[in-house]
């Protein structure tokens, strides 16, 4: 996947290695965190300041971690970041491992990550590569945690706050890639530099993972609080019909709403997030019922197979949305796939439950019209019923 053109700000892609790793005391820090409104790139959008500090009120040597699993198959930017600018993740770890004097710090590298850059760029900082096996839970902050301490990638009791008990048993800081590389561009130029970009109450840049229907797929970098037209424009649209905000994880937002902007506040209408900062674009000859099935399917078949939700609920509900996109003529599906996604939301060890739900709810409203036909036994882009 190619790097394409920026809509607005270009900071992390062609940014140059620094002379010498920065170092600030853990105040400084602190406040550059909160100065600078950083938020976690990699889905949840967690304030960087409040990671921190947790960790840091710990009383121990941390371990602090750089996520780069990538397990969302739409998302390229980590892998795209770490190929052009590695130097500026390990920067970024560099400075929080100091500041926080970590006992280890450890840049976690899936299978789409090219190691050679990320190991040569880690060696400059003293990080410590962990190549580790993938699956979309697998970058899930705590299934991360245990893998690297050597059990399956599965998440573990979620009372139990990894800034408490990590890696090791240590008080451990996850923060993605690409979090740690905004970091060390703040390091550099300040928290006022960093907020020329994006809103007052959204600051700095992203990385958007572009694919779908688009005549130039790969990873664009704008500012945050864009309009998702001119986010997407670089990767030039063929005839949207929708776009898939956040990943499998996201929700629909039809091509009339193209001017809506990359907020918190604009997005929640529509169920979606920015979360990891990837635009699917659904194009003309895809039935979005179908799409959205096979996404159901891979997320049910992904799951960590360790609570009801996963084990009985999303095979349930991805079945069911299947049986629409083949157009059985049974009016109860859409019953039965809301009872699923009622039944499997808020009840997971993890967030995979809930966002496979709220990916499968946003299909039922925004291709209402689709279900309609569907039932009827009929197709706008696959025909008639076979």
């Amino acid at each position: 996947m190619s790097t394409i053109a920026p809509v607005d700000t270009r900071r992390l892609l062609t940014a140059e290695p620094a002379d010498s790793l920065p170092v600030l005391s853990l105040e400084a820090l602190l406040a550059l965190a909160e100065e600078s409104g950083l938020t976690g790139r990699g889905g949840a959008g967690f304030p960087t300041a409040i990671k921190l500090r947790a960790v840091a009120e710990g009383g121990t040597a941390p371990v602090v971690v750089g996520n780069a699993m990538e397990g969302e198959p739409l998302s390229r930017k980590d892998a795209v970041l770490l190929t052009r600018a590695p130097h500026l993740v390990v920067e970024g770890l560099a400075l929080v491992g100091r500041a926080l004097r970590a006992r280890e710090t450890v840049l976690a590298i899936g299978p789409e990550i090219n190691p050679a850059a990320a190991e040569a760029a880690a060696r400059v900082g003293r990080v410590r590569v962990a190549r580790l096996e993938g699956g979309f839970v697998a970058g899930q902050e705590s299934a991360l945690v245990n893998q690297l301490d050597g059990r399956p990638a599965v998440p573990r009791d979620p009372l139990v706050r990894i800034t408490t008990k990590g890696v090791d048993g240590r008080p451990t800081l996850v923060l993605n890639a690409e979090t740690l590389a905004q970091l060390a561009l703040a390091a550099r130029h300040g928290a006022a530099w960093f907020r020329l970009a994006g809103t007052e109450e959204d600051p700095g840049t992203s990385l958007f993972s572009i694919s779908g229907a688009v005549e130039r797929s790969g990873v664009v970098e704008a500012a945050r609080g864009s309009r998702l037209r001119d986010v997407l424009a670089a990767a030039v649209p063929v005839d949207p019909v929708a776009v898939l905000v956040g990943g499998y994880h996201g929700a629909w937002l039809p091509a009339s709403q193209l001017d809506t902007r990359l907020t918190a506040r604009e997005l929640r209408p529509w169920g979606a997030a920015v979360g990891a900062g990837v635009l699917y674009v659904l194009g003309r000859d895809l039935c979005p019922i179908r799409a959205a099935a096979a996404i159901a399917t891979y997320l049910a078949d992904e799951s960590a197979a360790q609570c009801g939700p996963c084990v009985n609920g999303l095979p349930r509900m991805a079945d069911a949305l299947q049986r629409l996109a083949d157009r059985v003529p049974d009016p109860g599906l859409p019953h039965e796939i809301d009872r699923m996604r009622l039944l499997v939301v808020g009840r997971g060890a993890c967030a995979h439950p809930d966002g496979t739900a709220r990916m499968v709810a946003s299909t039922m409203r925004v291709f209402e019209d689709h279900v309609t036909r569907h039932l009827a036994g009929h197709c706008e882009i696959e025909g008639a019923r076979r």
